[in-house]
């Protein structure tokens, strides 16, 4: 049960009379409204309010039936079918009409609007919690075309809205204000009614009789009549006062339950992306799977991607300057270090978090290539990425359009298949825009200027380890940024300079197995 299937129980348990236990003391409500029928007959005499020509009496025959008796015409009928449930002794059912003075709404029409003048022009989306709610764009009315329109409100005064949103409720309280006719507005002969009244409009009681009674497809109304003839079931006045204080006390603890609901509605909603986070932090720190140590070191790895990046050195693919790497360790002291030729650096501060001792830390400049570039014929027939065309979340997902190379070798980043590319721009980088690209149009592809490009030498680095990685929290959340709100990009050395821990070659393919059976879990 949800916070609002729970107020609706309440709400109707309370006008059921199974809120709070009935008193034989208390003095009947059959006795309330015979006080409420001589009210209302002094104010017609005294010529405040028109007779009704309608007041008609509920009662209860011999026969269990109730049946409701017309003053005017001494016409009786059995109104079985319009009892909705049973009410305990000493309530009484009685309409809105026998326990109002006065029912109506506001003008059908647009008044003359005047933006210095005095007046709110309000409808039922200014009603709220027995509240009515002035908004910015509420606009205003002279007091001459107040007048023009002025309905009597007073004290007594409850409001509901009737056409379009059904229900809301507000009390009149001296606000300057002139109604319009989604606003309905009934005075209650006794003032003291008014807390119980906005207990009974709250209530699915309630709300299905309006629905029921409505007209209208697209914009529901709720006739006059129809809210002149809603059925009350009237509880004695020290039982009014009870019920109200008891939904007062209860009202805080739904608020309550309604707060915690919120929280656990958050949370299952959240709880795939942060199991998710959980899986590939844990994953890059080593921690998702056992460490075998027949798989070696990843010193080993990193030997082998020198030896690569030599040989591209060679064949002219590669600068020289790209095989100048550094050497990060722990020393004796538990620090960590960074060697570059003979000069050694304390980086502990940029260790985030420990890793198995076959693992490695290392820059991604050393051991991916960044943004590289493309050689290609102008006729070669190449994959598109825009950033519309990638998705967004934990896995890879992708589409792409075909180009002639000669129409994108420019202004785009290049892209091939095995690359990991990931957006570089808020809010893409956040909304984990990245992939690994596959399956393009002859294995080439040219994309979004927005993209930052890791591409793995030869197959020393899983493609499927990088994307994990570049999709992790460490990766995520610790980016440094630049440019206006809104439209902040990751600053040119956070990614070359960003630290990666590597796992030796054997275990990076257990890693992404582990991964992609873990998510397609949660899927």
């Amino acid at each position: 049960m949800n916070g609002k299937q729970l107020k609706n129980s309440i709400l109707q348990w309370a006008i059921q009379g199974k809120l709070v236990q009935q008193d034989p003391n208390d003095e009947p409500a059959s006795v309330l409204l015979e006080h409420i029928r001589e009210e209302k007959a002094k104010l017609v005499k005294e010529k405040k309010i028109k007779k009704d020509k309608n007041e008609s009496i509920i009662y209860r025959g011999d026969d269990n039936s109730y049946y409701e008796k017309f003053i005017a015409t001494g016409e009786v009928k059995c109104i079985d079918e319009e009892i909705p449930f049973e009410i305990p002794n000493g309530w009484e059912w009685c309409r809105l009409r026998q326990i109002t003075s006065l029912l109506g709404d506001g003008i059908h029409g647009t008044p003359e609007y005047d933006p210095n003048g005095e007046y709110y022009f309000v409808n039922g989306n200014n009603l709220q919690d027995k509240k009515i709610v002035i908004k910015p764009d509420t606009k205003k009315v002279s007091r001459e075309e107040y007048l023009k329109y002025k309905k009597n409100l007073n004290k007594h005064t409850v409001l509901v809205s009737i056409n379009g949103t059904l229900g809301n409720i507000g009390f009149y309280n001296d606000e300057p204000i002139m109604l319009g006719k989604s606003a309905c507005y009934f005075n209650l002969i006794v003032e003291d009614l008014k807390e119980y009244v906005y207990i009974l409009l709250q209530s699915p009681f309630f709300m299905e009789y309006t629905l029921k009674a409505a007209t209208g497809t697209t914009i529901k109304n709720v006739s006059l009549m129809a809210m002149n003839n809603l059925l009350i079931p009237l509880p004695p006045l020290c039982e009014q006062n009870r019920i109200v204080d008891r939904m007062t006390i209860l009202d805080t603890k739904v608020k309550q339950y309604q707060k915690q609901e919120t929280c656990l509605r958050e949370l299952n909603n959240n709880i795939y992306s942060i199991l998710k986070k959980s899986i590939l932090q844990d994953a890059i720190q080593g921690k998702l799977v056992p460490q075998i140590a027949e798989e070696g070191t990843a010193e080993e790895l990193l030997a082998e991607i020198h030896k690569e990046k030599e040989r591209l050195v060679k064949e002219g693919k590669l600068k020289k300057s790209a095989l100048t790497d550094s050497i990060i360790f722990k020393g004796d002291d538990n620090k960590y270090y960074e060697r570059i030729g003979k000069s050694e650096v304390d980086i502990s501060d940029e260790i985030s978090f420990e890793i198995p001792s076959t693992w490695i830390w290392s820059r991604l400049k050393n051991v991916v290539a960044l943004n590289p570039r493309n050689c290609l014929d102008d006729e070669f027939e190449v994959g598109f990425i825009p950033m519309t065309y990638i998705k967004a979340g934990y896995l890879s997902h992708f589409e792409y359009s075909r180009k002639k190379w000669k129409e994108v070798k420019a202004g785009f980043t290049h892209l091939a298949d095995g690359d990991v590319a990931f957006a570089k721009i808020t809010p893409c980088f956040q909304n984990r825009k990245s992939m690994i690209i596959k399956s393009v149009i002859n294995g080439y592809a040219a994309g979004t200027t927005e993209l930052n490009v890791l591409r793995p030498y030869s197959e020393t680095i899983a493609p499927e380890y990088l994307l994990w990685f570049c999709k992790s929290s460490y990766f995520i959340d610790e980016v440094k940024m630049k440019g206006t709100a809104g439209q902040q990009r990751v600053t040119v050395d956070y990614t070359p300079n960003k630290l990666i821990p590597l796992p030796p070659k054997d275990e990076q393919k257990r890693i992404v197995a582990r991964i992609k059976e873990l998510l397609d879990t949660l899927q």
